[in-house]
């Protein structure tokens, strides 16, 4: 799951660390300025950000660049000058850039931050509350949170539609029977991380009681998942990332969490604290475009990338215009 990348990279935390290292010391070393002729429209009015210096950063899979490119066309319609430096490596990199002030906000997922930077084994089940705990911890780091999103890039379980019928699994719970009854049928299509991760195979397996053969797991890249379990083989379910665009594009169905296993991982601006302090008007700013955002909506944008071949700048500042948020020219 390329999602993977904006959530916990635990598995890859060597790497990360060694990345955040780099970052710390060097500062993000990639990056160039925004030059869009973008215009306030329903935000930006009077343009607050002018003669701001500001850079965006994002991890690298395509939601979080399309919400990294939204951030900063929206900062560049309020009048600062803007660098991009999105889709960096790993979510530590772009965690680390906001944390130290190398980069002054990003798009985040409150279940990543308390998970794998705060390092929390149990997630609250209330996303409220989620949020609220995050932002207070984060506070200590120099990190500010603003309002959140209902936008939820959680994990979730994927069937086609021929095999939910089949199967008559509409739950993770009726996933958990079938793999006890038909332990034949209950197939399961997951990225290699997915496939040891306590937030994972592991855990879930483990709260639902599920029994999946050895046999019966496969391995595999990420945008494999979608492909195979859309075929049915080798895999009846996958492991996905619930806000991607192939879901619908490959009509995919996603299975109820409903014993409340995955956490919660809605999206909101982490910002530096520094940078809020300068520049409080950026809460006003980015809070409508926020409260737009949703789980529909990213898997729109999503598949405008992953499906279509467009552009994740263009998909970000084309829904920013049409939304009305910013004007071009």
């Amino acid at each position: 799951m390329r999602r993977y990348g904006r959530t916990h990279a635990l598995a890859a935390t060597t790497t990360a660390l060694a990345l955040t290292g780099t970052l710390s010391g060097c500062g993000l070393v990639s990056g160039s300025p925004l030059s869009d002729k973008v215009q306030p429209g329903k935000v930006g009015a009077g343009q607050p950000l002018e003669g701001a210096q500001l850079t965006v950063t994002s991890k690298e899979f395509t939601e979080q660049i399309i919400l990294g490119k939204i951030m900063g066309l929206v900062f560049r319609a309020a009048g600062a000058d803007v660098v991009d430096r999105t889709a960096v490596q790993g979510s530590i990199g772009a965690r680390s850039a906001v944390e130290s002030g190398t980069a002054d906000g990003m798009y985040e997922y409150t279940g990543t931050s308390w998970i794998t930077y705060l390092g929390h084994t149990k997630p609250i089940p209330d996303p409220k509350k989620q949020w609220e705990a995050v932002r207070e911890e984060d506070r200590e780091k120099g990190v500010e949170w603003l309002a959140p999103s209902v936008l939820d890039n959680t994990y979730a379980l994927v069937v086609s539609e021929e095999l939910q019928k089949k199967h008559g699994t509409k739950t993770l719970s009726d996933v958990a029977e079938l793999s006890r009854k038909n332990p034949n049928a209950a197939s399961v299509c997951v990225e290699n991380e997915f496939a040891s991760r306590q937030d994972g195979l592991v855990g879930m397996t483990k709260k639902y009681g599920m029994k999946f053969p050895t046999g019966q797991v496969h391995k595999m890249a990420g945008g494999v998942v979608y492909t195979q379990t859309a075929k049915g083989k080798p895999c009846t379910f996958g492991a996905i990332a619930a806000t991607d665009g192939r879901i619908p594009a490959l009509d995919l169905k996603i299975l109820e969490d409903d014993r409340k296993f995955f956490p919660n991982y809605n999206v909101a601006p982490e910002m530096n604290s520094e940078t809020m302090k300068e520049h409080p008007e950026i809460a006003g700013l980015l809070a409508p475009i926020t409260k737009a955002l949703n789980n529909k909506m990213a898997q729109k944008l999503n598949a405008k990338v992953d499906v279509e071949g467009q552009d994740p700048h263009d998909v970000a500042k084309d829904w920013l215009v049409q939304e009305g948020f910013i004007k071009t020219g």
